[in-house]
């Protein structure tokens, strides 16, 4: 795999693309939205200072830098509150706020192995292949992971999506 430097218009791009969803990633793991940020423009910063980066699959790269820099924020002592479930790590001006939290909640009772794929998968737009190279799992198993996350969560949300179609009318 070929590495080299990325340009401020390369990172800057990168940034665009994935830092959404890169701090919703962090979320899931971090007590509050600030050291999640603070994690993701970690990441960034080390681009942006001059870290060589794969070509192939540089959002594989940012999962897992984030990742790293989580593990490193809990090494820190960083996460000494539990998640708040109050407070959402995302907005989706579709639904009501009970909704978008039931999901954030449901999407915190997956494993952390589906979590992480759901998150990559669903928010990032990650193919299988990316996921694998971010998690280092074949792709296959990334699929599964997805399938069953999404079978989880489907079944725990059947009585929220009732109630987000009566809120459409």
């Amino acid at each position: 795999m070929a590495e080299r430097r990325l340009s401020v218009d390369e990172v800057r791009r990168l940034y665009d693309r994935h830092g959404p969803a890169l701090v919703l990633y962090a979320r899931s793991y971090v007590a509050d939205i600030g050291t999640a940020e603070d994690v993701v423009h970690g990441v960034f910063l080390k681009l942006l200072r001059g870290r060589e980066v794969a070509l192939e699959m540089p959002a594989a790269y940012l999962y897992r830098a984030v990742k790293n820099a989580v593990t490193n924020a809990w090494r820190d002592h960083w996460r000494e509150a539990p998640l708040p479930d109050s407070e959402p790590w995302f907005r989706n001006e579709k639904h009501e706020l009970e909704t978008v939290l039931a999901l954030q909640r449901e999407i915190s009772q997956l494993s952390d192995e589906q979590r992480e794929v759901v998150i990559m998968r669903i928010w990032s737009g990650m193919t299988f292949e990316e996921v694998a190279e971010a998690t280092g799992i074949p792709a296959n198993t990334a699929a599964s992971r997805y399938r069953y996350a999404l079978a989880k969560l489907r079944g725990r949300l059947r009585p929220h999506e009732k109630l987000a179609k009566e809120g459409d009318r």
